[in-house]
């Protein structure tokens, strides 16, 4: 989906109409530094926006997610066309998003165990450096490194978990 294009095309249908960017803002209930976002691709205009912009330009959705005016001949294709590409680019958005919620929620509930297992680890390889026990700092590393997986591992399952079964419900 091109933005740059709807945006232009946008435009094209507002100055049709004779209006500026703050009287459009005004009719839709949004500012007209909004309508600037929408017209220089830099946003697209939620579905909500799109309808209410349908009906006041007089074309079709797909039209204006396609950034020009369509023949009936050409509305079936391209409206399939659109419909991939809106649900590709809001499906890997919201998941991208979702699974950085999900990863910083589960480490938020879980810094002070992490925080502890590190002051243990520096506070046993020290103590072991101290003592000279070389076999023992080896041995706390491994466990140490064992820990890190199985944490990062318990991680992982919270996102998963959250990520698609809450999508599911």
């Amino acid at each position: 989906m091109d933005m740059t294009k709807m945006g232009t095309f946008l435009q094209a249908l507002r100055k049709e109409q004779w209006l500026t960017q703050e009287q459009l803002g005004e009719k839709l209930h949004v500012s007209g530094k909004t309508v600037s976002r929408w017209e220089t691709g830099t946003y697209m205009p939620p579905v909500e926006m799109l309808l209410a912009l349908s009906e006041l330009y007089g074309v079709s959705i797909n039209e204006l997610v396609a950034g020009e005016r369509l023949t009936p001949e050409e509305l079936p294709a391209k409206a399939e066309e659109n419909l991939a590409a809106v649900m590709k680019e809001n499906a890997t958005f919201q998941l991208q998003d979702r699974k950085k919620y999900w990863q910083e929620k589960w480490l938020a509930d879980h810094r002070w165990q992490i925080a502890i297992l590190i002051g243990v680890f520096c506070g046993s390889t020290l103590l072991t450096i101290g003592i000279r026990r070389t076999d023992m700092t080896a041995s706390i590393a491994l466990i140490s490194m064992g820990l890190a997986v199985f944490l990062r591992d318990r991680c992982d399952n919270y996102v998963e978990h959250h990520l698609y079964d809450d999508m599911l419900e």
